[in-house]
């Protein structure tokens, strides 16, 4: 499996991851958005009125003074837009992701340390705000990632960050420290305990490594589940594909020298003079006409629920209802016959097919050996449909179909008789049908 296949792979996954990070900081910010406008607000309203003696911008910034919390959260919604469409847009950086972090936590503490001043309060008002808790959604969205150093950067500036506002706390009011070591105090006063905002500290960091430990462990499993993935995709297109997915789940009936047995109807085709005509053919368009040829063979066997089980030179070895199950296996494989020389007829006249369809008990499984397997059916039933397809030319027709898929296909289609015939191994004369293309 090459390495690039599986980093392209995982690449695609975390943009998609990206884009849900861009969705969810969005989802955050709209919340933010409705709880400030269910909130009781406790500010004095500015008069906007301009006043011909001061300019604009000191106007606005009155303005922004008294209410910085809606400027700040217009701002935050702006930039989670902008985030969203650069996610849709643009490939995926990694400086721009750990710019997105600390755009976040910047805007964030910043939305949060407006507060003192929105509801006209000390600076160690903001200390209390529960919105620090949307602290943990941004450091465990990094997780989406799948990669640990997201989650540690945004783990560092969430601490870093915190550190910054209790300082300006600390710092603020003529260089008085608002500190005590009571807690109740603490909580009903704009006083500052160190030691609850250490734990706040704390918490993140564990919180963080906690994250990205699970992160570690989960990336492998990731890239496990990857390789895994484009194991089981390369293998469909070798085996059928509900072969490739029971391998990938490691079925027990699909082991080394198990098989399953049970009812099947095979379809059984062959290219008419295709010697002579690989003569007369230079080999590289040759191949490329059987390549067509299979083309246009194997999307009636696929619609109507068959599984093309090999190919053989020029011929085709399908099986409905094994392994896929199909309850109306008889009368699916009959359509898609039906259905392929009407193809082949606007596609490719010069190729005539001809086809042969038995129903019976075959067995499907693994072939091969422990290194090397192919998937396959095997019985009395299949060797019937290729021995009915060579009948074909004693018969005139392109389709023979044997008297037990008749009987399993039932009154769907107006069947003519065209013979009987004693094929060896067995003991009784055996009815062939056909039907009209």
């Amino acid at each position: 499996m090459s390495s690039s296949r599986v980093r392209g792979a995982i690449l695609r996954q975390q943009q998609g991851s990206e884009r849900l990070i861009a969705w969810v900081e969005l989802a955050v910010v709209v919340t933010f958005l409705l709880l400030y406008s269910l909130t009781p607000k406790t500010f004095v309203a500015p008069d906007l009125a301009f006043n011909l003696d001061s300019s604009l911008p000191s106007q606005l910034l009155l303005a922004v003074g008294n209410e910085p919390v809606p400027w700040a959260l217009g701002l935050y919604f702006l930039v989670a837009i902008g985030g969203l469409f650069q996610a849709y847009s643009e490939r995926l950086l990694s400086w721009r992701s750990y710019s997105a972090i600390v755009l976040n936590f910047t805007l964030l503490y910043g939305l949060i340390w407006s507060f003192h001043m929105q509801y006209q309060q000390p600076p160690a008002f903001y200390l209390k705000a529960p919105t620090l808790l949307y602290v943990f959604i941004f450091i465990a969205i990094r997780a989406l990632r799948f990669e640990a150093r997201y989650v540690l950067f945004a783990g560092f500036c969430a601490v870093v960050g915190w550190m910054l506002m209790v300082l300006y706390v600390l710092y603020t009011d003529d260089g008085e420290m608002p500190l005590t070591r009571d807690y109740v105090n603490y909580l009903t006063s704009n006083s500052v305990l160190l030691g609850a905002e250490f734990d706040k500290m704390i918490v993140m960091v564990l919180v963080t490594s906690i994250l990205a430990l699970a992160i570690t462990r989960a990336r492998g499993l990731l890239v496990e589940a990857v390789v895994e993935t484009k194991i089981a995709n390369d293998l469909a297109r070798f085996v059928p594909a509900e072969v490739a997915r029971q391998v990938s789940l490691d079925a027990p009936e699909l082991e080394f020298g198990a098989g399953k047995v049970g009812e099947a109807t095979i379809l059984f085709t062959d290219i008419e003079g295709f010697t002579s005509l690989s003569e007369k053919t230079d080999p590289e368009h040759l191949i490329q006409r059987l390549n067509r040829y299979f083309s246009v063979l194997s999307g009636p066997i696929v619609d109507w629920g068959g599984t093309i089980n090999q190919f053989q030179g020029d011929a085709v070895l399908a099986s409905f209802n094994m392994p896929i199950s199909n309850q109306q296996h008889a009368v699916n494989a009959i359509h898609a016959a039906l259905k392929i020389q009407a193809l082949l007829r606007d596609h490719d006249p010069d190729f005539v097919t001809r086809i042969g369809i038995n129903t019976g008990k075959v067995v499907g499984g693994l072939v091969g050996t422990s290194e090397r397997l192919s998937y396959t059916v095997h019985g009395d039933a299949v060797n019937m449909a290729a021995r009915l397809e060579q009948l074909n030319k004693e018969y005139g027709t392109c389709i023979l179909i044997s008297e037990e898929c008749r009987v399993q296909a039932g009154d769907v289609f107006a069947f003519r008789e065209v013979g009987e015939v004693m094929i060896r191994g067995r003991s009784k004369i055996t009815r062939l049908y056909t039907v009209d293309a």
